[in-house]
């Protein structure tokens, strides 16, 4: 295998299913994507968009109709399930009820014949990995969910695989033990210096524990790139709208700016790449928490709804034309009020021109 080329590069991957009606989902549609070796990488996407069809693939529980998917350098896609050094954690755990925890963790390892003083190390290692030492005599159902969570991540990683494949497998779990499973993830993948692959559709989770995220949509993978440059700087109204919440505004980009209409104008030379883009109608994103809202008697918006979402306070307004959403640190101020007429600005450098 060749050390220094990406830990999974995946080519031109295309798979279709047939539907019983007699139609076709092309679930990948010509997909890319290179893994860096050692890194945290997080599919995500709406129910549907592929992404869990390009695990399969790379496990090896689907094959693609056309593409290769290479691990490090050595092509795995013509390989047989067994051959292949990855490992899935279903969102399922799939572990075998009759057995104790050890005897899951040591089944893999038996499987490929072991030798008993090896298996037994790596079982004690692996439960003391994670933080399971000394339950290795109980039966999965005598554990919580965190901690079956926890067996079936002993189980896949004492086979040391070049990478471990995670089928959405926090979504079980309540919110309190999904945040800690997230931290315990990701200090796995860090002291075991394994690729991981996590696919996901709750972008909370994504923006917490990827190194890098690839956002797919309708059997493409439409961005990748860093938590925070997708975050902040989304290519796409789909991206911004997908990834947290985003106010999607029209305007139209002439000579002297950009004119968002109720907003006013916003000067070409301060716009994000103003100057690379043509004059006509374009779509721009603004993140909530960086829009200001401030009480005007004669502001062009009134607020429509005021919630708590945590520590922070999130307001809806109305203008003529356009519903704008903004979030404020609940301790900061005191909202607005529901009726109330306020004023709309933001910082330029936070808004993004999005592709429709």
């Amino acid at each position: 295998m060749d050390a220094s080329a990406p830990a999974l590069s995946v080519r031109d991957v295309t798979k279709t299913f047939q539907t019983p009606e007699g139609g076709q989902v092309h679930a990948l549609d010509s997909v890319s994507l290179d893994i860096a070796d050692g890194s945290f990488m997080v599919l995500l996407g709406p129910s549907g968009c592929g992404k869990t069809t390009l695990l399969r693939c790379i496990a090896g529980l689907e094959a693609p109709d056309s593409g290769q998917i290479d691990l490090r350098g050595q092509r795995i896609d013509d390989m047989p399930v067994w051959r292949r050094r990855v490992n899935t954690v279903f969102q399922s755990y799939a572990l075998f009820p009759h057995m104790t925890v050890a005897q899951n963790i040591a089944f893999g390892l038996q499987m490929d014949k072991v030798p008993s003083a090896a298996i037994k190390r790596k079982v004690e290692a692996s439960l003391e990995m994670v933080h399971l030492s000394g339950l290795g005599s109980r039966k999965p159902s005598q554990l919580s969910g965190g901690q079956q969570q926890r067996v079936a991540l002993a189980r896949a990683l004492a086979k040391e695989p070049e990478v471990l494949l995670l089928d959405e497998p926090l979504s079980a779990l309540d919110l309190k033990l999904r945040r800690g499973m997230q931290s315990e993830l990701k200090r796995l993948q860090r002291e075991t210096s394994i690729t991981f692959v996590l696919v996901t559709h709750d972008q909370d989770e994504a923006m917490a524990m990827g190194d890098q995220v690839a956002v797919f949509n309708a059997g493409r993978i439409v961005q990748v790139g860093e938590p925070r440059e997708v975050y902040l700087r989304p290519n796409s109204r789909f991206v911004a709208d997908f990834i947290g919440e985003a106010n999607v505004l029209t305007g139209r980009l002439d000579t002297y700016g950009l004119v968002i209409e109720s907003l006013g104008l916003v000067p070409r030379d301060r716009l994000l790449d103003g100057t690379l883009l043509p004059a006509g109608p374009v779509h721009v994103a603004v993140r909530p928490e960086n829009v200001t809202l401030d009480r005007d008697p004669v502001g062009t918006a009134k607020v429509t709804d005021v919630s708590y979402v945590g520590g922070d306070i999130r307001v809806e307004v109305q203008t003529a034309s356009l519903t704008i959403v903004s979030r404020v640190p609940s301790q900061r101020v005191a909202p607005p009020s529901i009726g109330d007429r306020v004023s709309v600005s933001f910082a330029v450098e936070s808004l993004c021109v999005v592709a429709d």
